[in-house]
């Protein structure tokens, strides 16, 4: 019997983490994050709950991953601290990762093994073939992974249309292969499945890019994801030809380029590149600048640098800022801060919604058909997406003659099941979100979330009272403070007024063997009920009743 369990990315965008179980091994396709949603208040980053990883961990003897992307190697870390397991990755993606578990300081003690397409794994009793596919970011395969039951593929996040770094095609011969082979399941991504048609072209990416540089009499700041290795290659090769030169900022990029020029990934004419030193002594007309912040990050360069924090980049009129990459859903508002900010300063801005000057990595619906018409599954398991995603993908495949009964929609944590009466899904695993906040992991829950949020909504009042501790009798106090409730003389009289309260607390509770415990169990209902009454808010209470 061959177990399939998503423990992320079947119901939201990242968090991707695929589970393959058959007898006494497990093999995990990647081990993704997920950026934090706006409720998630202080949280960096949110991972999959792995508590069924780690009560299995004598029987996984790998993670493949797939590509580079945080949303599919941002959790690898946190489970190399429990699990001293193999990693297979092509070699762009493990340069990425190498640098992230030096981060962590795993780096030293992780196992990391180089694959490439056309290479073969063999892991117990699973066979693993890797198939090139192009995606946003280079070095990214597909799986066709042989099991005990039959063949499964796994695309990955792909797209079938053109790149512009050669090489990094789509492998369309290998999917027909495994369609010839016969296929037991697909798991295909389902991120664009609502985009109809097919991904925009990358020339046609290149064409636009090159009219805005070639037209532009100032300074061009283009901001991109940092491991978009093909369109930084577009931008090189636009400037090589204008005679500009191309400066690269920001931490994460700088990275990026590092290892995609090691492997031979990004070709860079020699003479064009300029530290940001340099920046001052060339002409406006003769620089573009490559940095980070595409989605309003707030210490990104590109923020900033809107608000005039970059000490090295100011932005003055003239120049032309470009946000080469969509806006991911929940990073709205903070972008179009940044924009407004942008053009405040005399900037140009150019976005997707005015210009197209960003193309997907995702296959749009008629690639996703022409991926089913190639490995003609005989079961289709949506992929990668929102539940919404998930299954609109499942409609589409129905409409492509798959059978309703052999179209598998399963959610995190569900159990896919594949024996000898074919494909079900039966059971689950317990999994969650689990959330990053510092160094903490999994210490922040609903509890904090729901204080951090009515802390930030309604603030606090803080109430101090010391006590003789032999007589009961009033020390210091009662002190009434509040922050982010109300401010101003216009309402000091409320925390006056709500010292009152508290003063006729202490009186009458003033013959109570255990005075202090009674202070604290009545003040926050009284005073809560008092603000509601006089000012319509809850803030928290936080009484501090000290025995002295």
């Amino acid at each position: 019997m061959l177990k399939i369990i998503a423990m992320g990315g079947l119901g939201e965008i990242g968090l991707n983490m695929m589970v393959l179980e058959h007898e006494d091994t497990i093999v995990v396709i990647d081990a993704g994050l997920m950026f934090p949603e706006d409720y998630m208040l202080g949280v960096d980053y949110v991972i999959p709950d792995m508590t069924y990883l780690l009560e299995n961990k004598t029987k996984i003897s790998a993670v493949i991953l797939t590509h580079a992307h945080e949303d599919h190697i941002g959790a690898l870390p946190y489970l190399l601290k429990n699990i001293r397991i193999p990693v297979y990755g092509t070699p762009f993606t493990l340069g990425m990762v190498r640098h992230k578990l030096e981060q962590h300081n795993l780096a030293a003690t992780s196992v990391l093994k180089t694959v490439r397409p056309g290479d073969v794994l063999p892991i117990g009793p699973f066979s693993f073939g890797f198939i090139r596919v192009n995606h946003s970011v280079v070095d990214g395969v597909a799986l066709a992974i042989e099991t005990p039951v039959g063949l499964v593929v796994h695309t990955g996040d792909f797209k079938l249309s053109k790149t512009s770094i050669p090489g990094m095609e789509t492998d369309i011969k290998a999917f027909a292969g495994c369609g010839a082979r016969g296929v037991l399941a697909l798991m295909s991504d389902s991120t664009n499945v609502e985009k109809d048609g097919k991904a925009m072209s990358d020339h046609r990416l290149y064409d636009t890019l090159n009219e805005i540089i070639t037209n532009s009499a100032g300074r061009v700041i283009v901001a991109l994801f940092a491991s978009n290795v093909s369109r930084m290659q577009k931008i090189v090769t636009i400037c090589a030809r204008l005679g500009r030169r191309v400066i690269f900022n920001g931490r994460s990029i700088e990275t990026s380029v590092m290892i995609a020029r090691e492997l031979g990934l990004l070709d860079i004419t020699p003479g064009i590149e300029a530290d940001l030193e340099e920046l001052d002594a060339i002409d406006d007309d003769k620089v573009v600048i490559l940095t980070t912040g595409s989605q309003g990050e707030p210490m990104s360069a590109l923020a900033r640098m809107s608000v005039g924090f970059h000490k090295q980049i100011p932005i003055k009129k003239g120049d032309t800022v470009v946000l080469s990459s969509k806006f991911i859903p929940g990073n709205e508002k903070a972008i179009a801060k940044i924009i407004n900010n942008l053009f405040r300063r005399g900037a140009e801005v150019i976005y997707e919604k005015i210009s197209d000057i960003h193309v997907s990595g995702h296959a749009f619906k008629d690639e996703l058909k022409m991926m089913m018409a190639l490995t003609k599954p005989e079961y289709f398991i949506p992929i990668h997406g929102e539940y919404r995603h998930l299954y609109h993908h499942a409609k589409l495949a129905e409409a492509n003659e798959i059978p309703a009964e052999r179209i598998l929609l399963a959610q995190d944590g569900q159990v896919i099941i594949f024996d000898e009466t074919g494909g079900k899904i039966e059971g689950s695993v317990p999994t969650s979100r689990v959330l990053v906040d510092g160094k903490g992991i999994g210490d922040v829950g609903r509890l904090v979330l729901k204080e951090r949020r009515l802390l930030s909504e309604d603030g606090m009042v803080v109430v101090t009272i010391a006590l003789d501790k032999e007589t009961g009798a009033v020390a210091y106090g009662p002190e009434v403070v509040s922050k982010g409730f109300v401010f101003g003389a216009e309402t000091e009289h409320i925390l006056e007024e709500a010292k009152c309260i508290v003063l006729e607390i202490l009186e009458a509770v003033v013959e109570q063997d255990d005075r202090a415990e009674a202070i604290r169990r009545r003040l926050p209902s009284a005073l809560r009920e008092y603000f509601t009454f006089t000012i319509r808010r809850k803030p928290v209470i936080l009484p501090f009743i000290l025995e002295v």
